[in-house]
Parts: structure tokens; C-alpha cells; sequence
């Protein structure tokens, strides 16, 4: 059942809650954007619901659908590869700063976490893992543009249909890539942590580009 937000606890920018949808696979691509179920969520008028769809679909996260309005967009090809291109280099900077700036408070998080997914097999818990140790190496780097660019990146990555972790060689391969990761940056070593960032992220790409030819010849 969805949840219509009272007006007080609803953010003063409905993008922002819309993202958060978004983000939290409420609204998947293909779901159909209409502003008077929106402004009945946000417990606001049209007008902004109106304005913030534009902006969804100036920053392509919006599309038009077969019918009449706006949909969220079904990511292409060319469009994910385009995100990989961005994130491999935004993640592998992001990790290197983290190599240089992480607190021992940090690293030891960051140890604990990929200790702890060593034990996890199922693909959602993975998921929602790896999204967490990937936010707290961005958050180390203590570089507030890094963290609001990947927060940003973030948001079109959740577009993309299934997991990698689907893939039960994919579990093993991405805990290694993980724990390399964490011991570059735990060593201080920013050349390192910036290769196994950009291979980690390289790797996966691959994968997700089997998973779409895969699922096209279904």
C-alpha cells in the first residue's frame, strides 16, 4: 500500500522525494509519473510536482511513455555504458581519496563490514550491503563534491534491472574486489585503492552487460 506523506513531513523539493522513490525501487522504470497521485502523495499542489517531473526528465530519469505523460526511463545500452564510464572513474577517485583521508576509525569500519559479508549469500542482503560499503568508502574521502556526485550517480544506477549478485560466481569475485579494496585504503595505498576500484567496478559492467544480452535472447 503506498504511503501518502503527511505535508509537514514531506521534503520542501518533491524531486528529492521522487529520487527517494526512485532510489528505493517504489518506482521502477516503465512506472507511470501522474501529478495528481503525486501531489496527493506530497500533500502539495500540481504546479510543483509539474515543475519537478521537467526536471526528471531534463536529467533523464524521466521519458515519455506509449501513452500520454511521463514514465520513469528504461535505461539503455548506451546509457549504461555511459554510467559505467562516469562511475569507475568518480568510485576509483572517490577510493583513492579514501586512502588518504580515512580515519583508523574508518578503516576499521570498513574491515568490520567486509568481514561480516563473508557470510551472506543471499542477493538482496548483498545488494543492500554493497550499496552501504560503497557509500561509506565515498563518505571517507572526506570530499563533499565526490559524495554528492555519486549520491547523484547513485539515483540512475537503482534504474537498472536485477543484480550481479544473481550470478553465484559474481558473490565470490566482488567479495575479493571488496576486501582488496578495504586493505588499499587501510594501507594508505591511493594508487592501489584506485586500480581495485576501477577493476571492481570494470568487472561488474561486464557482468551486467551478459545479464541485458542474456535477458534479450530470453
Amino acid at each position: 500500500m503506498k504511503q501518502v506523506l503527511e505535508p509537514s513531513s514531506a521534503r520542501r523539493n518533491p524531486v528529492d522525494h521522487i529520487l527517494d522513490l526512485i532510489e528505493s525501487g517504489e518506482l521502477r522504470p516503465g512506472s507511470r509519473l501522474t501529478e495528481t497521485e503525486l501531489a496527493q502523495r506530497l500533500g502539495i499542489s500540481r504546479t510543483p510536482v509539474r515543475e519537478a517531473l521537467h526536471r526528471l526528465h531534463t536529467m533523464g530519469l524521466a521519458e515519455h511513455g506509449p501513452q500520454r505523460g511521463l514514465v520513469i526511463a528504461h535505461p539503455s545500452v548506451d546509457h549504461i555504458r555511459q554510467l559505467f564510464a562516469v562511475r569507475e572513474g568518480l568510485e576509483g577517485m572517490a577510493t583513492r581519496l579514501a586512502a588518504e583521508h580515512a580515519s583508523r576509525a574508518e578503516v576499521n569500519l570498513l574491515r568490520e563490514m567486509v568481514m561480516q559479508d563473508r557470510e551472506l549469500t543471499d542477493p538482496l542482503k548483498l545488494l543492500a550491503r554493497n550499496k552501504l560499503l560503497h557509500s561509506q568508502i565515498v563518505q571517507a574521502s572526506h570530499n563533499k563534491f565526490m559524495v554528492e556526485a555519486l549520491s547523484n550517480l547513485r539515483v540512475h544506477l537503482s534504474l537498472l534491472p536485477g543484480s550481479t549478485y544473481t550470478k553465484a560466481d559474481r558473490v565470490q569475485s566482488a567479495q575479493a574486489e571488496h576486501e582488496e579494496i578495504v586493505e588499499a585504503i587501510a594501507q594508505g595505498d591511493g594508487d592501489r585503492a584506485e586500480r581495485a576500484a576501477r577493476l571492481h567496478i570494470s568487472e561488474g559492467f561486464q557482468i551486467r552487460l551478459k545479464m541485458l544480452a542474456e535477458g534479450s535472447n530470453a
